[in-house]
């Protein structure tokens, strides 16, 4: 493989196909009645109707248009969701390490990980699988690309390893699920005691205001609140929800512009935890548009949006922020852990963003 890869986006992706089968209680539903309550997330009932009346959908192969047709128990809907231009993505990934097991990748800020929203083209799994049909066939017990085996925020950059083998897949998946494991079965004992951890992430980070302690431990619980404009729920700062667990070393006070460069190790990985818990202690990351002070979303309304669509006939993109949006500085900087096959430790490194230097590292 390159020292980098990517591929330029076309204009338009392939469009979607969404798969359904109707199950006995749904039986006797009519076409547009099935579509307006079970996937009621993805569009308004007109919505639907424009969708149905485009001939988008078919029922065991046939294109239907009549949004009154009964359903039969057993049939298979499938939604054909027209081809559309993602937002702008960069495509670039400079490859920092690769064996025959594992790759490590720089992503960029602004590129998605995997498929989701509006970006089911424009990620790095795509790029992947791209590079892979370019490369020619993978070698037995080889994944026919690569996989990533955990994920950054579509604004976060640095390293993301990705697995180039099942043997490799299953090892790093193991990996980061004993360090977020260890959290959790240490929740409640002193922060200060040395836990075992197959895996570690260190993170640069630009937060908002001056942090006045050199160091922290941040230990709050992560979960998940009912939040418009994202289907599956929203992750803040929960009592009630899962360990987490960052410490946070600070590296650098700019008091000219009232802005902390800190280090930042993570011992779990829940989603946007960084983000998150530099939120709750008042100071959250320059620039997100998501996370204010507490670890809560700038918005607390919990209202479902209008019934307003787009061209599709999906909802138009919320107003509110959502976790995708980016405008935060947040790289993951280096990471520590076994090889895979050597069992030898490897530390792989992403260069720093300028903005994420400190004084001397600028020079």
């Amino acid at each position: 493989m390159a020292s980098s890869i990517g591929v330029p986006w076309p204009q338009f992706n392939d469009g979607l196909s969404y798969r359904d089968a109707v199950s006995p209680s749904d039986a006797g539903l009519t076409l547009i009645d099935f579509y307006s309550c079970k996937h009621k997330s993805s569009a308004p009932l007109q919505g639907w109707l424009q969708r149905v009346n485009n001939g988008q959908i078919t029922v065991d192969g046939e294109v239907v248009t009549d949004p009154t047709v009964i359903l039969r128990a057993g049939s298979e809907l499938v939604y054909h969701r027209l081809p559309w231009k993602e937002p702008d993505a960069p495509y670039l990934l400079e490859v920092l390490y690769e064996d025959d097991d594992l790759i490590a990748l720089n992503k960029p800020p602004g590129l998605q990980v995997l498929p989701g929203g509006l970006f089911q083209q424009r990620t790095v799994l795509t790029q992947l699988q791209w590079c892979a049909s370019q490369c020619g066939s993978s070698l037995p017990g080889q994944e026919s690309h690569p996989i990533p085996v955990h994920r950054l925020g579509r604004g976060t950059s640095g390293i993301l390893l990705c697995a180039r083998s099942k043997h490799a897949k299953a090892c790093l998946a193991a990996c980061f699920a004993h360090s977020t494991s260890a959290v959790r079965s240490n929740r409640g004992m002193n922060l200060g005691l040395v836990m075992e951890r197959k895996i570690t992430k260190v993170y640069r980070a630009l937060a908002s205001g001056i942090i006045d302690m050199d160091e922290i431990a941040i230990n709050q619980p992560i979960g998940m609140i009912r939040y418009p404009g994202v289907a599956g729920g929203l992750y803040v700062a929960l009592p009630s929800g899962k360990p987490a667990l960052s410490r946070v070393t600070v590296l650098e006070r700019r008091m000219q512009n009232n802005v902390t460069l800190v280090q930042v190790e993570i011992q779990s990985g829940r989603p946007h935890q960084i983000r998150i818990h530099l939120a709750f202690i008042g100071h959250p990351l320059l620039g997100d548009p998501l996370y204010s002070k507490g670890g809560q979303p700038n918005y607390n309304d919990t209202e479902l949006e209008d019934g307003s669509f787009a061209d599709d006939g999906g909802y138009s993109r919320p107003a509110k922020p959502v976790p995708g949006d980016c405008g935060y500085h947040l790289h993951a900087h280096q990471v520590v852990l076994s090889h895979l096959i050597k069992n030898e430790v490897m530390k792989i490194t992403a260069p720093l963003p300028d903005i994420l230097k400190m004084m001397n590292e600028a020079i």
